[in-house]
C-alpha cells in the first residue's frame, strides 16, 4: 500500500503544474485577445475642419510631394512621403494634420491615417514653408503602391 500511495502522490505532483500552466496559458490568450479586440474596435480619430480653417485652405499648399519605400532589417517596408507645406496667407499656423488615404488596386479606400505635418512646437509663419516627412510601416497588403491622397484635415491657428 505504501507503494500505491507514493505513486498517487507523484501523479498529483506532475498534474498540478501542468494544470496551472494550462490555466495560465488560457488566461494569457484570453487577455491578449481582449486587448486586440479593444484596439480593433477603437474608432479612428475624426477631426472636422472649422469654418475658419476651411476658409484658410486656399492659402496652404502641399508642394513637391514624393513617395519612396525602403525595406528595413525586419523585412518590413517603410513607406516615406516627403514634401513641403507653404503658408501663403497672413495667419500664423500652430499645427496642421493631414489624412493620408491609401487605396487598393480597384480604387477602394483601404487605409486612412491622420498625421501631423506641422506641430505646435514648430508652427508655420505667414509666407513661410516647411519640409515634412511622413513614415508608414503599417499599410495593409493589397495597397496599390500609388502615392496616397493627402487631405488637410485640421488647421490650428495661434
Amino acid at each position: 500500500m505504501l507503494g500505491t500511495g507514493q505513486q498517487t502522490g507523484q501523479g498529483k505532483s506532475r498534474t498540478a503544474p501542468l494544470l496551472i500552466a494550462a490555466v495560465l496559458a488560457v488566461a494569457i490568450a484570453a487577455f491578449a485577445y481582449l486587448q486586440w479586440k479593444a484596439g480593433a474596435e477603437r474608432p479612428s480619430e475624426q477631426v472636422v475642419l472649422t469654418a475658419a480653417a476651411r476658409d484658410y485652405l486656399p492659402h496652404l499648399d502641399l508642394v513637391g510631394v514624393e513617395m519612396s519605400a525602403k525595406d528595413n532589417a525586419l523585412g518590413q517596408t517603410l513607406v516615406e512621403i516627403t514634401g513641403k507645406i507653404s503658408n501663403r496667407g497672413d495667419r500664423q499656423v500652430r499645427g496642421i494634420r493631414v489624412n493620408c488615404v491609401f487605396f487598393d488596386v480597384y480604387g477602394i479606400e483601404m487605409h486612412r491615417t491622420l498625421s501631423a505635418i506641422v506641430r505646435a512646437s514648430d508652427g508655420l509663419a505667414p509666407t513661410k514653408e516647411r519640409d515634412f516627412r511622413l513614415a508608414f510601416d503599417d499599410i495593409p497588403e493589397g495597397w496599390n503602391q500609388v502615392l496616397p491622397n493627402l487631405y488637410i484635415a485640421e488647421i490650428a491657428f495661434e
